[in-house]
């Protein structure tokens, strides 16, 4: 199994004295394995809230920094705590329907989102093979306040951030075995990359130029004060 997968790198930068703070704080590397990769998928989950942050590939230490994330950036976290705890991981990634963000991206700034947004999951190794994470990017509250909200209707479900065949029990927590929220929004696969920092180089992100300024400076902020009132249950249905 090749090193590179164990490589920081100026996105996956868990060398930075926050990170390592962290792991040293929650003394994390007496753990086992498994354990080790279930604290840190936990910790990025539910410690590290649903939001937006100014851009997809920005350094794992400042989501740690501004304790939110979405599927891009949480993703880049907690790829910095497997490989500081010596566990091996890769970037998978896609682009999924915008239709998926309907509702966590208010209506009134709905015409910013691309048809088909950048999206990823982290996939770990363990024993002997790769497994998929991708149930990390909603924190528990946000899911339980959305699934309340429709009052698990449906099994399928798509939309608040969700996408899912299994909306009442999508199995997000760490077992040992896959996990997906925004999987049935899949549009492309883009495949498989040693690293962020070689999918944002060859691939962009979601926005450029006017439309990337609107988004960091005050369209995200909009965004950020609706998925907290989503979770907070205080905002009817888009």
């Amino acid at each position: 199994m090749s090193e590179q997968y164990l490589q920081s790198t100026a996105i996956v930068n868990f060398e930075h004295k926050a990170i390592q703070a962290l792991v040293s704080k929650r003394q994390w590397l007496k753990l086992d394995e498994y354990n080790k990769i279930g604290a840190a998928y936990q910790f990025v989950k539910d410690e590290i809230l649903f939001g937006y942050n100014e851009s997809d590939d920005i350094p794992a230490s400042d989501v740690l920094k501004d304790g939110y994330g979405q599927c891009n950036t949480k993703g880049n976290l907690l790829m910095a705590l497997l490989r500081g705890l010596g566990i091996k991981c890769r970037f998978h990634g896609f682009t999924i329907e915008q239709q998926l963000q309907k509702g966590a991206i208010p209506t009134y700034v709905f015409w910013l989102a691309p048809k088909y947004i950048i999206h990823s999951w982290v996939e770990v190794y363990f024993e002997g093979r790769w497994i998929n994470l991708e149930g990390f990017i909603l924190d528990e509250q946000y899911l339980t306040a959305i699934q309340q909200k429709f009052n698990q209707e449906k099994e399928g479900f798509c939309g608040f951030g969700v996408a899912t065949k299994c909306f009442s029990s999508p199995g997000t927590s760490w077992r040992g075995e896959d996990t997906y929220i925004q999987k049935e929004g899949i549009h492309d696969d883009f495949g498989l990359y040693d690293s962020p920092d070689k999918f944002y180089l060859e691939k962009g992100t979601n926005l450029s130029g006017v439309k990337r300024w609107l988004y960091q400076r005050i369209i995200r902020h909009l965004i950020n004060r609706n998925v907290a009132m989503l979770r907070n249950k205080r905002v009817t249905e888009a």
